[in-house]
């Protein structure tokens, strides 16, 4: 009798966590796409901006295009009440009206904490509200959450006293300690870990539940710093799978301060890297290149491609940069990238062989920003490669 009992007790919790543990397999299956309010918005962001994004999401085709959630950045919070729970300040008069908007859309919506006492804009943290917090997010309808190192680096270095493998513990700790919190809600919620790749964070981060984790410090509008931090993501590739994705930072596209051409070469960068794809800039003032480029559904596909396979780089000599990708059914994307100096630009032809790229055969290839079939690949193809440009090659056997 007693054996009958535990087997039905087993059975009744495998029951009650197999929901939980088809959720952790297919929480961001492939890179989460969306939109987030820092890189344009900064400390100064509203209510009524975080809406009229999810608006502009709609009626541009982002959202149609993958791009589902609408994600809050630093400075929302306002102070705790007598019970410890966190309010939000007068910028958002009421965070879970915000959120039934952003449902309403068919979008989700995304917000951020830190581990630490306060946020890297100075405003409530969720040191020791961990639970309170998760239970306030589920309850206001939140379906991503961007926690932030900020604060908590401050007392890692007062508790750890120099010594970087502690240091280290006690970061994964606050990690994963956000991440039980958030378990205990039984709400679906992306966890994205920022934490500018401290610690080696590819190695840890799967463990104490990141779906996502930066791999770099923050991305700037720049040509130099987009491409140190995108290119830097050579060998990382092992790290990535359905589920758990390396993050170079968010997307600058349209933010004006580089060339459609060298967004281009962003966009495909982050594409190749299976990166998550979080626009930044103002939604609602969008040239027509830079929609151009967000929603290139071709390029979006390498990015979102089920097999969950980051791309790496195949060869680099001097400026010029030839990565791979895997893709479903055996095909690949190959991006060629010129990285001329901005002081000596120049267009140039670039090559690769099909044998570098893993293939033995001729293969079928299309250029996924002009749009147009090249017909059969044999042995090798060559292409010239504007001055801070790319060509991105769908090939397929």
């Amino acid at each position: 009798m007693f054996a009958y009992r535990r087997i039905f007790w087993l059975c009744a919790l495998l029951l009650c966590i197999s929901p939980l543990l088809a959720q952790s397999s297919t929480m961001a299956a492939t890179p989460p796409m969306g939109w987030n309010s820092w890189n344009h918005f900064a400390e100064k962001v509203t209510d009524a901006d975080v809406r009229a994004a999810a608006d502009a999401m709609v009626s541009s085709g982002m959202r149609d295009a993958g791009y589902v959630y609408v994600n809050i950045d630093d400075t929302w919070e306002g102070q705790r009440d007598a019970q410890g729970f966190i309010q939000p300040n007068s910028k958002f008069p009421d965070m879970k009206a915000l959120a039934e908007y952003v449902h309403s859309k068919g979008l989700k919506l995304g917000i951020y904490s830190s581990p630490g006492p306060k946020t890297c804009g100075g405003y409530e943290g969720s040191y020791g509200h961990e639970d309170q917090d998760a239970q306030t997010y589920a309850k206001w309808g939140v379906d991503y959450l961007k926690y932030d190192l900020c604060s908590y680096g401050d007392i890692m270095r007062a508790q750890s006293h120099g010594d970087p493998q502690v240091a280290g513990a006690m970061m994964q700790q606050a990690y994963e300690k956000m991440h039980q919190a958030l378990l205990k809600t039984h709400r679906p919620i992306v966890y994205s870990l920022c934490q500018y790749g401290t610690d080696a964070s590819w190695k840890w981060a799967p463990s104490v539940g990141g779906n996502l984790w930066r791999t770099t410090g923050d991305i700037k509008d720049t040509w130099n710093r987009m491409t140190l931090i995108g290119f830097s993501q050579a060998g990382l590739a092992r790290y990535a799978s359905p589920g758990h994705w390396n993050d170079p930072d968010m997307l600058e596209v349209g933010n004006g301060h580089m060339t459609d051409s060298e967004y281009r070469v962003h966009m495909s960068l982050w594409a190749m890297l299976a990166a998550p794809l979080i626009a930044g800039n103002d939604l609602s003032k969008m040239t027509p290149e830079t929609r151009n480029i967000l929603l290139n559904k071709e390029v979006i596909a390498v990015d979102q491609d089920p097999l969950g396979k980051q791309g790496d780089r195949v060869s680099a000599v001097g400026p010029f940069e030839v990565w791979s990708k895997p893709l479903v059914n055996g095909a690949k994307a190959v991006a060629l990238f010129n990285r001329s100096a901005s002081d000596y630009p120049f267009d140039s032809p670039m090559s690769f062989r099909l044998k570098d790229v893993g293939f033995s055969q001729p293969v079928h290839a299309r250029d996924l920003w002009t749009h147009k079939d090249l017909g059969l690949i044999h042995d090798s193809y060559t292409v010239v490669v504007p001055s801070h440009g790319v060509v991105l090659l769908l090939l397929k056997p």
